[in-house]
C-alpha cells in the first residue's frame, strides 16, 4: 500500500480553530443575514413605566401608516399562543408574551408592529400611544417582602415566590425535617463569629450580538422554521411546537452563529412565541432583531443576589459553622431557569471548605424589574464572593495570613468523595496544591512586602486571594425539566470521512474544533477529514443545548459513546477483510492493520466503502457505519 504519513494527537494540542476562518473574513451567517421572500419585520411597543394598568392602547396612527402590514396588542397575541411556562417546578404567576392587562417592569412588550422594513416597523412602534394608571414600583426585594410599596401579583401578597427555603445540615432530601441543633452548637463553641450583609448586584449580559429570530410558517407544508441566536435548538423547537399546536416534527429549529450568549440565551423568550405564532397566523415570514437598548431592558439579568452571611470560628482559624441566608431579586416573572439559579449558591455553600455545619435559607421574590435567569456561572460565582469574603473578614478579624486560614480549613485530599452539607459530593481535589501553585506564581510573599511597603508610604494596595470551586457538566436529569444527557451520531461515509452531529449548540466555545480533535485521535485519520454539524434538529437528531460548562463534559463523553460503537462496527468488517481478531487491529495513520503487522494495513477509506458494500456480508452485521448515543452525566445528591 501507498506510505501513509504519521498523523500527530491532536487532543490537548494546539491547533487552528476550524471555525475561525469564516468568522474573521465575514462570510459566518447569523440570524439577521438571514433574507426570505416576503419577509416581514417585527417591533416591539415597549412599557416606559415599571408598574402599571393598561388603561387603553391606540394603534391607529401605526395602522395607518404605509408599509405597516398589522399590529397586534397583548390580548390579540393571547388568542393566538398562550401564556409562557417556566422551567422550573417552583411557584409562578402567569406570563404572557405580551402585557394585556398590567405591565411589572419597564421594557415589557404592551404590543408588536408587523411592516416590510424594520425602521417602518419600529416608526409604526414608536407611533402607538398607551395609557397607563401608574401603580408604585417595587424596586427594594427586603421591603417588597413587606408587601411594600405595593403587590405585584394578588396571588402572593408580600411579594415572596419562595419563602425561607431550607437547605444544609440535617436538612432531608425533600426539605423538610429541618435540625438546627448542629449549626447552633457550632455558633455556641465559637471563639470568634462574623457576619456582614453583602449584595452581589444586578447586571446586563452585554453579547456581541443581541438576541434575534426568524420565523418561517409554510401553510401548504403545515411546518415551521424557526431561527434563534439560541443556545438549545431543541428546547426551542420542544416550546414552539406546543405554543403553536404543532408536532414536534413539524418545527425545525435552527441556531446559526450565535455571537455570545453566556447564560442569557438559554431562555425561550416571548419575541420567539410572538414571532411564531404571528408567522403562523399571517403565513408570512417573520423577523425580529433586538437593538442594543432593548437587549439592557429586555434580555433577562443577572445576579441581585443578597448574602446575610454569619462564621463561626475558633481562635486557631478552624471554621465551625455557616449561616447563609439569601435574598433573590428575580424580578417581575420566573423565566426558564429563574427560580433555580438561586439555589446553586446555597449548593455550593462549601466551597473549597471542610465546613462542619451549614445552614442556608433562600427567599426569592417578584420585584418590578426585568426577569434575573442564568448568567455566566449563574448563582456559584455569587457563592464564592459570599463565602470568600467570609474568609478574609475572618482572617483580618484574628489577623491571619488569608491564604494560611483558607488551607487550615481546605477539604483534605484523603476526603475525597466529600459529601458537603449542601448535599452535593465532590469527586476529587487537591486545593492546598493549587493554592501552592498560586501562591508561587504571584510570589504572595512579595506582593504583601510591596503592600505593607505602599501602606507605610501612604498609599492603600489591595491584595486579594480568592478559591474557587465549580458544579459543571450540567447533566443530572434528577435537577433538569429536560434531563441530562446529550445526543451525538457519528457516521463514516463511504469515502472514509467522518461526518458527526451533537446536541451541544455552540456561542463560541470553539466545539467544532475540539470533537474534530477527539475524533481524529479516536480513529487515527486526519481532522480535515471531519465534519461537526450542530444547531439545526433537522440534522441532529436530539439534544438539550449549551450551558453549564456541560459541551466538552457532557457532549464530548456522548460523542466518545458514539465513536466507539462505530469503530467497534468498523473493526468487525476490518477483521473479516484482514482475516484477524478485532481485537488486534490498530486505527492509526489513516488505516486499520493489524497490530505489529504494518504490511498488512487497509486504507481507511476503503475499509469504510467495504463496510457499505459488503461482499459477503460479514455474519450478524448489518451494512452501513452510523452510531448514536446518548450520554449521561449523574451528579450524586443527598
Amino acid at each position: 500500500m501507498a506510505f501513509s504519513p504519521v498523523l500527530p494527537k491532536l487532543v490537548g494540542q494546539r491547533v487552528k480553530r476550524r471555525e475561525d476562518p469564516r468568522l474573521i473574513q465575514g462570510r459566518a451567517s447569523y440570524v439577521d443575514d438571514l433574507k426570505i421572500a416576503g419577509m416581514q419585520h417585527l417591533a416591539f411597543k415597549r412599557s416606559d413605566v415599571a408598574h402599571g394598568r393598561i388603561r387603553s392602547i391606540d394603534t391607529s396612527a401605526a395602522q395607518a401608516m404605509d408599509g405597516v402590514e398589522a399590529v397586534f396588542t397583548g390580548a390579540q397575541i393571547a388568542e393566538l399562543v398562550g401564556p409562557m411556562s417556566p422551567g422550573t417546578p417552583f411557584p409562578a404567576p402567569v406570563h404572557r408574551a405580551v402585557a394585556v392587562d398590567m405591565v411589572r417592569f419597564a421594557g415589557e412588550p404592551v404590543a408588536v408592529v408587523v411592516a416590510s422594513d424594520r425602521y417602518v416597523a419600529r416608526d409604526a412602534a414608536d407611533a402607538i400611544v398607551v395609557e397607563y394608571d401608574v401603580l408604585p414600583a417595587v424596586v427594594d426585594p427586603e421591603r417588597a417582602m413587606t408587601g411594600k410599596p405595593a403587590a405585584i401579583y394578588p396571588e402572593f401578597p408580600n411579594n415572596v415566590a419562595v419563602a425561607n427555603l431550607p437547605s444544609g445540615t440535617g436538612v432531608s432530601r425533600d426539605g423538610k425535617d429541618v435540625d438546627d441543633s448542629a449549626i447552633d452548637r457550632a455558633f455556641a463553641a465559637a471563639d470568634v463569629v462574623i457576619s456582614q450583609r453583602m449584595v452581589n448586584h444586578r447586571l446586563v449580559p452585554n453579547a456581541i450580538e443581541p438576541r434575534g429570530v426568524v420565523a418561517h410558517y409554510e401553510p401548504g407544508k403545515g411546518s415551521m422554521t424557526i431561527w434563534s441566536s439560541t443556545q438549545n435548538p431543541h428546547i426551542l423547537r420542544t416550546v414552539i411546537a406546543a405554543a403553536n399546536g404543532l408536532g414536534q416534527d413539524q418545527v425545525r429549529a435552527i441556531a446559526p452563529e450565535v455571537g455570545g450568549g453566556f447564560g442569557a440565551k438559554i431562555n425561550i423568550y416571548g419575541e420567539e412565541f410572538v414571532a411564531a405564532a404571528i408567522s403562523k397566523r399571517l403565513g408570512i415570514p417573520v423577523k425580529w432583531i433586538e437593538d442594543r437598548s432593548e437587549a439592557f431592558v429586555a434580555t433577562t439579568h443577572g445576579r441581585d443576589l443578597i448574602g446575610y452571611v454569619e462564621l463561626a470560628a475558633r481562635r486557631d482559624g478552624k471554621v465551625l459553622g455557616l449561616r447563609l441566608r439569601l435574598i433573590a431579586d428575580v424580578g417581575a416573572y420566573n423565566m426558564m431557569f429563574t427560580a433555580g439559579i438561586p439555589t446553586l449558591a446555597a449548593l455550593m455553600a462549601n466551597a473549597t471548605y471542610d465546613i462542619p455545619a451549614i445552614r442556608t435559607r433562600l427567599t426569592e421574590v417578584f420585584t418590578n424589574k426585568t426577569p434575573t435567569d442564568a448568567y455566566r456561572g449563574a448563582g456559584r460565582p455569587e457563592a464564592s464572593y459570599f463565602i470568600e469574603r467570609a474568609m478574609d473578614m475572618l482572617a483580618r478579624e484574628l489577623k491571619m495570613d488569608p491564604a494560611e486560614l483558607r488551607r487550615k480549613n481546605f477539604i483534605a485530599p484523603t476526603q475525597f468523595p466529600y459529601q458537603t452539607q449542601m448535599g452535593a459530593v465532590y469527586d476529587s481535589g487537591d486545593y492546598e496544591k493549587a493554592l501552592d501553585a498560586a501562591l508561587d506564581a504571584a510570589d504572595w510573599k512579595g506582593l504583601q512586602a510591596q503592600r505593607d511597603a505602599a501602606k507605610a508610604e501612604g498609599r492603600l494596595v489591595g491584595l486579594g486571594l480568592a478559591m474557587y470551586v465549580e458544579v459543571c457538566g450540567v447533566g443530572p436529569s434528577s435537577t433538569m425539566a429536560t434531563g441530562g444527557w446529550e445526543h451525538a451520531q457519528v457516521t463514516i461515509e463511504r469515502d472514509g470521512r467522518i461526518s458527526a452531529t451533537t446536541g451541544a449548540s455552540p456561542h463560541g466555545q470553539g466545539n467544532e474544533t475540539t470533537f474534530a480533535q477527539m475524533l481524529a485521535d479516536q480513529f487515527g485519520v486526519p481532522i480535515d477529514h471531519i465534519t461537526i454539524h450542530h444547531g439545526d434538529t433537522a440534522v441532529v437528531k436530539q439534544g438539550i443545548g449549551t450551558f453549564g460548562s456541560r459541551s466538552q463534559a457532557v457532549g464530548g463523553t456522548t460523542l466518545q459513546l458514539a465513536g466507539d460503537k462505530v469503530k467497534a462496527k468498523m473493526a468487525r468488517f476490518a477483521a473479516d477483510l484482514l482475516e484477524a481478531s478485532e481485537a488486534d487491529l490498530v486505527f492509526e495513520n489513516g488505516t486499520i492493520a493489524v497490530k505489529g503487522a504494518p504490511a498488512s494495513a487497509k486504507a481507511f477509506a476503503d475499509v469504510a466503502a467495504f463496510a457499505y458494500v459488503p461482499v459477503p456480508l460479514p455474519e450478524g452485521l448489518e451494512p452501513g457505519l452510523s452510531e448514536e448515543a446518548r450520554g449521561v452525566v449523574f451528579l450524586s445528591h443527598r
